[in-house]
């Protein structure tokens, strides 16, 4: 007998999604989290309070949201063909045809108008910053994620953008370090991935994206482990940099256990091919941010 996975697998597809639904799956508003990072140079900065700052922050993680869900109906459009021969993401509206191009083509102008409205408003600076990020994500959907190693850089390079970006919007600076630490995690993230793509499509690797056959397994354990160090260390940095941040290096041990936690993950469960359904949906790491969270709020508000 074949159970409901094995035939799910084989190629049952699940429900027809409607028009409205499809449009919103296909905006990827899980991916939002990522855009949490621009409240980074509010709450570090110790300015929640502040209702002005706070609504700028607002505005431009909607702006960011906004342009993100562009950037990946651009990516759809473009890998339609190639996403439906990929194990999880023919699944996409536009890959299955639920999303027609059209409709597709008129959301990603109505986001994007939204977007660098709101980045116009907000200065010209936050307009730089969504430009640099919308150059970034095109020039990655457009063929920089075939090139093995640059394809992570890539996406490195977009949550410092979001991290720049927050802090321009509220009118704050933020730490080297923190950007750095950002950077590096971001590349973390990114290369696991990688790895759990490599686990997924297996021999199948024309089934994956081109850049993948540029990976072993071996090789992105390697660089996982680098950039694992390479967070710890400018996290802690960063701790110790200036008088407003030293009470948070009791935060490391939580930082340091959220990596490990991630790595464990990958290595004995294969997942992260989608991190921020890890970041949801494991248990574990969920508690550890949440606490994570509070104990800097607690620390920078006295």
């Amino acid at each position: 007998m074949i159970d409901a996975a094995s035939s799910y697998a084989i190629g049952e597809l699940p429900r027809v999604r409607s028009h409205p639904h499809a449009a919103l799956v296909a905006m990827r508003p899980r991916q939002w989290v990522k855009n949490l990072l621009l409240f980074a140079g509010l709450i570090f900065a110790a300015k929640i309070g502040d209702f002005t700052r706070s609504f700028e922050a607002v505005a431009a993680f909607v702006a960011y949201c906004s342009a993100s869900s562009a950037a990946y109906l651009v990516n759809d459009l473009r890998d339609a063909e190639a996403d439906r021969g990929h194990p999880t993401k023919r699944f996409r509206p536009i890959a299955r045809g639920e999303l027609r191009v059209e409709a597709a083509v008129t959301l990603v102008v109505l986001l994007a108008a939204l977007a660098l409205g709101i980045a116009a408003i907000l200065g010209p600076v936050s307009l730089a910053m969504l430009l640099a990020f919308a150059s970034i994500q095109v020039g990655y959907s457009f063929g920089l994620k075939h090139i093995p190693l640059l394809d992570v850089l890539m996406i490195s390079s977009l949550f410092v953008v979001r991290a720049v970006a927050g802090a321009a919007a509220v009118h704050v600076t933020i730490s080297a370090w923190l950007l750095v630490c950002t950077g590096v995690l971001a590349l973390f993230l990114a290369l696991g991935k990688r790895r759990a793509e490599l686990v997924l499509v297996g021999a199948r690797l024309t089934a994956g994206r081109r850049s993948i056959r540029g990976y072993t397994v071996a090789l992105v354990d390697q660089l996982i482990a680098a950039a694992a160090g390479a967070a710890v260390v400018s996290y802690a940095a960063y701790t110790v940099e200036g008088h407003h941040s030293r009470a948070l290096v009791v935060t490391t041990p939580l930082v340091v256990f959220g990596i490990f936690r991630y790595v464990f993950l990958l290595q004995r469960q294969g997942m992260g091919e989608e991190p921020e359904k890890v970041l949801v949906g494991d248990r574990p790491i969920l508690a550890t941010v949440v606490l994570w969270a509070i104990v800097c709020a607690i620390i920078l508000t006295y």
